[in-house]
């Protein structure tokens, strides 16, 4: 098929469950592969993240399935059809950006009916879809407004309806939230949250901030050095990590180091580099551990602290304080072992007297709450 045939072709919609596929993906850039094999598979309907350090791949990732980028190699698939080669204004998708990209000297409303007037729709179509799209992101009475008379999460409004304007099948947002302030930012988390559930579009963002990924998406995929570590929802990522990348980069985490001494069908034993003996859970991630290098993840919320010893055989231990900080709702302890490891501990905010600094703390956590992962898992 010619170039011309592949960019003037209607697109159709197969049948199929997925709204956008990549197959075995690499992107390459200057000899260096950005993009690493990537499956994806995200259903319709679906709020899906892209989640990862910067220079991880994420922002590669979503330009790809904008067209925006070709593939070096593998497939892109948007509702079942193969869009390598088909450019992003033949695609069903459009793109919000951090930037908003605004045209400075053009009216909301004109910002919003550009993309329509470019496809040649009536006046009246375009009146009325415009309208539509101003209501839907509660901008109806900024319509004569220039962006730089608009606040930042009024322009992110505005940027939102311009792309909902064109009825895409899939709606991508390329860390759309970055340029807020924090209160702003959460403020717009819950507006994008019921907008999704309003329209049943299928929503894919890309975005480094943790706590955006995890409230708003149905699904995450953890992104690593241009691979993806993990694709799971929210709650299976933060207490289910299968690699030790994906429980360190997610929440906050206590990480030890150290080696397999015996194992059964649900525990292992485990001493770490620096003496402590451990009683672990294994990772659900499919890999038998029964040998070897592991790293043991525990959360700071799952240890337990007391004034006085623990009656408990496996993972107790004695420690003294180092750093108390009150945050309001948490209390953020440091408290340093025997062994020399340093422990980060949330508690809840309780009545009652912090203990001081140097304070002898004793430590538990149960074995569910600690987590084996291969060394293998790591990158």
């Amino acid at each position: 098929m010619s170039q011309a045939a592949i960019q003037n072709r209607t697109f159709t919609t197969a049948d199929t469950e997925f709204d956008v596929e990549l197959r075995k993906v690499f992107k390459v850039f200057n000899h260096e592969s950005v993009v690493r094999g990537v499956d994806l598979a995200i259903r319709r309907g679906e709020f899906f993240s892209i989640l990862g350090p910067s220079g991880c791949g994420k922002t590669t990732t979503l330009r790809l399935i904008a067209g925006f980028e070709t593939p070096s190699s593998g497939e892109v698939l948007i509702r079942g059809q193969l869009v390598n080669r088909v450019p992003p204004y033949r695609r069903p998708v459009n793109t919000v950006f951090q930037s908003y990209a605004l045209f400075s000297h053009l009216t909301v409303w004109e910002n919003i009916a550009f993309g329509l007037r470019l496809k040649k729709q009536s006046k009246a179509e375009v009146q009325i879809q415009v309208d539509e799209a101003l209501k839907l992101v509660k901008m109806d009475g900024f319509a004569k407004r220039f962006p730089a008379q608009l606040s930042g999460g009024q322009q992110q409004r505005v940027a939102l309806a311009r792309a909902l304007v064109n009825r895409p099948a899939v709606l991508l947002l390329d860390e759309p939230l970055g340029a807020l302030d924090l209160k702003l930012r959460k403020e717009m988390q819950v507006e994008l949250s019921t907008l999704h559930q309003e329209l049943g579009l299928t929503f894919v963002m890309v975005t480094h901030d943790q706590e955006e990924a995890m409230s708003l998406s149905d699904r995450i995929a953890v992104m690593n050095q241009g691979n993806i570590e993990q694709i799971d929802s929210p709650e299976r990522i933060y207490e289910h990590p299968k690699t030790p990348f994906v429980a360190d980069f997610i929440g906050d985490t206590n990480l030890f180091h150290g080696k397999i001494e015996g194992f059964s069908a649900d525990a292992l034993w485990l001493i770490t580099d620096n003496g402590l003996k451990i009683k672990a859970k294994p990772s659900n991630s499919g890999e038998a551990l029964t040998s070897g290098s592991v790293v043991i993840s525990v959360r700071p919320e799952k240890i337990r602290l007391s004034l006085s010893p623990f009656e408990y055989e496996a993972n107790a231990f004695e420690g003294r304080l180092r750093t108390v900080m009150y945050l309001g709702t948490h209390v953020h302890y440091v408290v340093e072992l025997a062994s020399g490891d340093r422990l980060t501990v949330m508690q809840p905010s309780l009545s009652g007297e912090l203990p001081g600094e140097d304070t002898p703390l004793y430590l538990m956590w149960d074995v569910n709450d600690c987590l084996a992962l291969s060394m293998s898992g790591a990158r």
